[in-house]
């Protein structure tokens, strides 16, 4: 079996562009991967097809071989944008082996170990504030005050949801507004410094969620790049009394992370921005989190299991970042079912209703869990007439 071609395709997802790579074999077998596009500020479609040359030719049941091959093209130019291309090829790439066995993705590591997954409500209320005006015209109720977080958390318990999420959303403008990550150009992104009043507001935001789910499921917050370790230590001794499952936070410095981590009782997440072993390895090594995120799109599924293998013999529990679509979920889905560490998966349950339709099959959600399909490959294809239907709007 060889590879034929590789393709890129997009559809409007309401406020993102949801990004598909589709690889073609001389046997007929065609594999599927969701990617991110446009998340760092530039676009990864001109890279895959670039690499995709590359594979042409290529058996792409040799998916570990066609990953190492292409990511050793890079070496004199590693980055993560690079990195991202590749992972897209091989993930599509894990599509078409099991399929050509018949079997899910899950059974290419050994697996399954578990049948279903837990998974927690992901931006949960803040997306609702930073993309406002498409939530209200899909009729989400919007958010504009604090009481709003009580509603919403009660909200993902009446669900089934496991835990829930957030991201600071600040009251003290005219209108809401979320924190800025450290990775979006805007007025002040540079100054990675969180004052006394905004401190307290991202205190009192978790304790409204924390009065919505009750006083033992679990409860989460992002921060991304936002702080030095100055800034993140205040905020996860404030945040000490709220019994959070975990802090989640990003920075490129181990022995940082790892100071964090042993000068508060908040449990640390970090990592969904490293890319292959050799960046994880350090902060494993240093004992810096209590929970390591692993994107499998951005590291593809197979790297991502040779990852979380390494956080295995570190004793660390993982979770993948998987802010995306119904073909992400299935991606995550297969990555969980192979692996004994996993602690709970990533989930935003309010896209944009029509993008259901770009898979063929969703995944199915039970008792706060999503079930793990059994379906060879990731468990469904992409309905490539679902997203001609759905045409990227002008930015």
């Amino acid at each position: 079996m060889r590879i034929t071609k590789v393709e890129t395709l997009q559809a409007d997802g309401g406020y993102r562009v949801c990004s598909y790579i589709k690889v073609s074999t001389d046997e007929g077998l065609v594999g599927w991967a969701e990617f991110y596009d446009g998340f760092s500020g530039t676009t990864l479609s001109p890279l895959i097809l670039a690499f995709g040359k590359l594979a042409i030719g290529m058996d792409p049941r040799h998916f570990g071989r066609i990953s190492e091959s292409l990511l050793a093209t890079t070496r004199v130019s590693a980055g993560g944008i690079s990195h991202q291309a590749v992972a897209a090829i091989e993930n599509a790439c894990l599509d078409i082996a099991a399929k050509a066995l018949g079997v899910p993705v899950y059974q290419l590591f050994g697996g399954p170990f578990r049948d279903r997954v837990p998974v927690y409500w992901t931006h949960c209320g803040s997306y609702r504030v930073r993309h406002a005006a498409l939530y209200e015209e899909l009729g989400y109720e919007p958010v504009r005050t604090l009481d709003d977080f009580t509603r919403l958390g009660r909200e993902a318990v009446a669900q089934g949801f496991m835990g829930v999420k957030t991201n600071p959303v600040f009251f003290d403008r005219e209108q809401p507004y979320m924190f800025n990550g450290g990775f979006r150009i805007a007025p002040g992104f540079l100054d990675r410094s969180i004052n006394d009043a905004h401190l307290q507001a991202v205190v009192d935001q978790l304790s409204a969620l924390r009065e919505g789910i009750g006083p033992h499921m679990p409860l989460m917050l992002d921060v991304s790049f936002s702080q030095r370790p100055e800034g993140y230590l205040r905020l996860a001794r404030r945040l000490e009394p709220l019994n959070m499952y975990w802090l989640e936070l990003d920075i490129r410095d181990p022995e940082a992370l790892a100071h964090i981590r042993n000068h508060t009782s908040t449990p640390i997440a970090s990592l969904e921005a490293m890319h292959g072993l050799a960046e994880y390895r350090p902060y494993l090594a240093g004992r810096s989190v209590d929970t390591a995120i692993i994107d499998p799109m951005w590291n593809g599924v197979w790297q991502s299991v040779r990852i979380a293998t390494l956080a295995d013999a570190f004793e660390t529990h993982i979770a993948p970042h998987n802010p995306v679509g119904e073909l992400g979920n299935l991606m995550s889905l297969q990555l969980c079912a192979a692996l004994p560490n996993i602690r709970i998966m990533e989930l935003r349950p309010d896209e944009a209703p029509w993008t259901r339709d770009f898979v063929t099959q969703c995944p199915v959600m039970e008792a706060g869990h999503l079930l793990v399909p059994n379906t060879p490959g990731w468990g469904a294809d992409v309905n490539e007439d679902a997203l001609r239907a759905h045409p990227v709007r002008a930015a």
